[in-house]
């Protein structure tokens, strides 16, 4: 209900008079169409119920004559007088055995199977020690573990064993014989798709069987359909979406279930659900028709209003939203004007502080170290270490002020593509110092760019992110690998950093931009070029795991 009105709630002004009078012309047409379809779906619902019944009676049938069928054979071999007279002797030579095997078992055996094909094999358990004879004949020890053994020692009667798991049917009788002092067992095995097959054939339209033994557990289940539960769950839980009929076995003491679903029996009503659904649609035009003709004038403001908001939605502020009359309508839209140039104006003074506030980050970022003071000291050790002969310490030193000289810029945004590049030069040869030259770089830099411009100290990050949290954490032999390219390739500049690093997952690589991160990190990076040159510019990150790492930087080709 709640859901209803919602939806009516946010329908336009104009559809709403159109429901209501559709809801007017529609409502007997729909009560007298939905009473036709529930009536004719009952008919149909009881007619197939019927012919379930019987068919399902019919096949319980033909069932309990096979399983009363494999009784009567079981019967035949255990009331068997030679079979009983030879299993209870004693045989101390293997020409005795030999002639019971030949005249008595063998011949019995081939005689109840022949008349029965569905009998796949006959085998006498026995703890008379007479020697095995292929699978007719089987020590009585090679079933004391099956779950069976014990009820064919505790009775005389034949029992049915299933087993739903691997189709398996087995017809099981201890042979009684007071002058015998050997347990024997009879075991039939029973082809299981011989027996049920017919259930795989009753109908060519959608159904399902499911056959429960007297302990309730499922012994056959077969269905044509897919759904989301299967036979067992649908007989103990049955609801109105099948039509569910059972029969006994008396043969098993078990039941036999055949169900349907319903929404395939009743299919043939949709014949009659779609001559309702015509004629409700020829109301609907005539009275849409009428309803559209009445509701233009009056809602057609609103509609205008509601296309501009949209437009404002979708980010276009430069449209002006006005209206001369002074009814209420006319003073909503006054105001909605006056409020959308409100917000172009709050707007801009947003953008504009949030610009102010990223330039006075990077400022106060290069601000944190006294370029002259700096400049001055590593002068002051470079000339310490020549004097001292620490070569290494003077170059430390020059590169040094090469970078902070680059870095800082005399507090300017833009450089030049061969000054950028400079100061990630300078930064690498540290950083291969301190690593005590364990990884290689590779430069493929078209000279051609060198006097482009760019956005200042955009490279050095990637390239300290590259070393630092890639080639350190490599695991895998080998040095560690730098590569750094660049390229003009139409109108954009693309710069390539990539290493043969420890790499990221996919979650990393995908959240690397938008992560937040100590120090003048990458997401800081991706965000001031996208300030300063556009949302379509900025890094690129794709990784694998245990391979590497490659950040693209994008920014437009400016000389």
């Amino acid at each position: 209900m709640r859901r209803l009105k919602n939806f009516f709630i946010n329908l336009s002004f104009r559809k709403k008079i159109a429901f209501i009078s559709l809801c007017i012309s529609f409502v007997p047409v729909f009560l007298i169409g939905v009473f036709s379809y529930m009536q004719t779906r009952n008919i149909l619902l009881e007619h197939e119920s019927t012919v379930l019944k019987d068919s399902l009676e019919q096949k319980a049938i033909d069932l309990d004559y096979k399983f009363n069928s494999y009784i009567n054979a079981m019967n035949f071999i255990v009331w068997n007088e030679n079979m009983r007279s030879s299993l209870s002797k004693t045989y101390k030579k293997n020409i005795e055995m030999y002639i019971v095997y030949r005249d008595v078992i063998d011949p019995l055996f081939l005689n109840v199977r022949s008349l029965n094909t569905a009998i796949k094999s006959v085998t006498v358990y026995t703890d008379n020690p007479i020697y095995p004879h292929n699978n007719t004949l089987r020590p009585i020890s090679d079933v004391y573990n099956s779950k069976w053994y014990k009820s064919a020692r505790d009775n005389t009667a034949p029992f049915f064993d299933f087993s739903e798991k691997n189709g398996r049917i087995s017809l099981i009788c201890r042979m009684y014989y007071q002058n015998s002092v050997y347990n024997n067992i009879i075991y039939m095995s029973i082809d299981s798709e011989d027996l049920f097959s017919s259930l795989k054939e009753l109908s060519n339209q959608p159904y399902g069987v499911l056959i429960l033994n007297n302990s309730n557990d499922v012994i056959f289940q077969y269905k044509n359909f897919s759904n989301s539960g299967n036979g067992a769950d649908i007989i103990k839980a049955p609801d109105n979406d099948y039509l569910v009929k059972e029969t006994a076995l008396s043969s098993i003491g078990g039941k036999i279930y055949f169900y349907r679903p319903v929404k395939d029996v009743s299919s043939s009503v949709n014949k009659i659900a779609a001559t309702v659904i015509i004629i409700m649609f020829f109301c609907l035009f005539a009275v849409s028709l009428s309803s559209i003709a009445m509701s233009k004038v009056l809602v057609k403001p609103l509609e205008d209003l509601t296309k501009n908001m949209q437009r404002i939605e979708q980010g276009d502020l430069s449209i002006k939203v006005r209206r001369n009359s002074r009814d209420e309508i006319g003073c909503l839209i006054q105001t909605f004007g006056r409020m959308v140039e409100r917000l172009q104006y709050l707007i801009d003074e947003v953008l504009k502080n949030k610009i102010a506030k990223q330039e006075y980050e990077i400022k106060a970022l290069q601000a944190q170290i006294n370029p002259h003071f700096l400049y001055n000291s590593l002068s002051l050790i470079n000339g310490k270490a020549i004097i001292a002969g620490q070569e290494e310490i003077s170059q430390i030193a020059q590169l040094l002020s090469s970078f902070y000289r680059t870095s800082l810029n005399k507090g300017k945004d833009l450089t030049t593509v061969k000054d950028e590049l400079k100061n990630i030069m300078s930064y690498i040869e540290i950083q291969q110092i301190m690593h005590s030259n364990s990884f290689d770089v590779v430069y493929d830099i078209d000279e051609n760019l060198s006097s482009f411009k760019m956005l200042n100290f955009l490279l050095q990050p990637l390239v300290e992110n590259a070393i630092i949290h890639g080639i350190d954490c490599k695991e895998s032999s080998g040095r560690g690998f730098l590569t750094i390219s660049c390229r003009k390739e139409g109108e954009f500049l693309i710069f390539k950093i990539a290493d043969n690093g420890c790499g990221m997952s996919d979650e990393e690589c995908k959240n690397i931009l938008f992560s937040e991160s100590k120090g003048y990190g990458i997401k800081n990076v991706h965000k001031r070029i996208q300030l300063y040159y556009g949302d379509e510019y900025g890094l690129d990150y794709t990784s694998s795991k245990g391979r590497g790492t490659c950040v693209v930087l994008t920014i437009p080709a400016e000389e």
